[in-house]
């Protein structure tokens, strides 16, 4: 099941599921009818969903019995969750031929790091949906880099999540593109402030629901910039997978639903090309993931 945030003809932020054929958007509130969307219904959705499991049970009938339906032309399709309630978690170099790639390019860089994942966070103001332009600072740095990367949402609240049981505490999954500014990023010896210019966060165009994606992922992750495949690569070849991610991350930590961890991206960014070559104005840049869509995004 696909879910997806969208703008209803009255100009207000909702939620829905596609029809299986990807053609119709359902809106939650036609099926279940005492949702009312507040400030963030994907968040709000989530949180439902862990509380009543008969609610998922319902949305999985309506998915192909629904009538009432917006034809996907007719809507907005919006970044699944708009607003996230904490910093994205981002895992650094979590794909082997990334991180050979990087290893001149992040002279700070240090091996004995590599034991464990590379966590940073992302600042996003709001998150950027499929079709929405990317609102480039080239003033203040011209090096704008992709990443194309898979991104766990989280389920439900929780802390000290065991391997085995991460499933249990994941909703779905979706696509996210880490934009950064690289030069920004380098003058600086965390990536924090390179990765969080608003507007540098895209995420859709939907989230699929966990039980249409069995662990351990096996899925195709790749970019493609003005129809030239840059980044080609599978999250079988993770670094560190899913599982361990998760659960390391909630040691100690808790994590909330709609959290949004960015896994890795694999090699392939601009800024390891041979002369470099990063994203500039009027450019489309295409994340794809397998089994879950394309999210397509044009430099302004």
């Amino acid at each position: 099941m696909k879910f997806v945030s969208f703008v209803e003809w009255n100009n207000t932020e909702s939620v829905g599921i596609l029809s299986k054929d990807g053609n119709k958007v359902i809106a939650i509130n036609e099926i279940i009818s005492d949702f009312k969307p507040n400030n963030n219904p994907m968040i709000q959705l989530i949180k439902m969903i862990d509380e009543d499991k008969n609610i998922l049970d319902k949305l999985k009938h309506a998915e192909e019995n629904f009538e009432r339906s917006y034809s996907i032309e007719n809507v907005k399709i919006l970044s699944p969750i708009r607003k996230p309630i904490h910093d994205i978690i981002c895992v650094g170099v979590n794909y082997s031929d990334h991180l050979n790639e990087i290893k001149n390019d992040m002279t700070d860089f240090k091996e004995k790091e590599l034991k464990k994942p590379v966590y940073f966070s992302k600042r996003a103001i709001e998150i950027i949906g499929l079709g929405d332009k990317i609102k480039a600072r080239f003033d203040l740095d011209e090096c704008l880099d992709y990443e194309v990367e898979l991104a766990v949402i989280i389920g439900k609240t929780a802390k000290d999540i065991k391997p085995n049981e991460v499933n249990d505490y994941i909703f779905g999954y979706s696509i996210f593109n880490d934009i950064s500014s690289r030069k920004i990023q380098k003058s600086h010896v965390q990536w924090y402030k390179g990765k969080s210019l608003d507007y540098y966060s895209s995420m859709g165009p939907c989230i699929v629901h966990k039980d249409d994606l069995k662990l351990p992922l096996k899925l195709d992750v790749k970019s493609i910039l003005n129809n030239e495949t840059r980044q080609s690569s599978n999250t079988k070849y993770m670094i560190h997978d899913i599982n361990y991610l998760v659960s390391d991350i909630s040691s100690g930590m808790t994590l909330e639903a709609g959290d949004i961890i960015a896994t890795g991206t694999p090699g392939g960014v601009g800024m390891s090309m041979n002369p470099p070559s990063y994203m500039k104005k009027g450019d489309k840049i295409v994340c794809s993931i397998e089994n879950i869509g394309e999210l397509i995004n044009f430099v302004e």
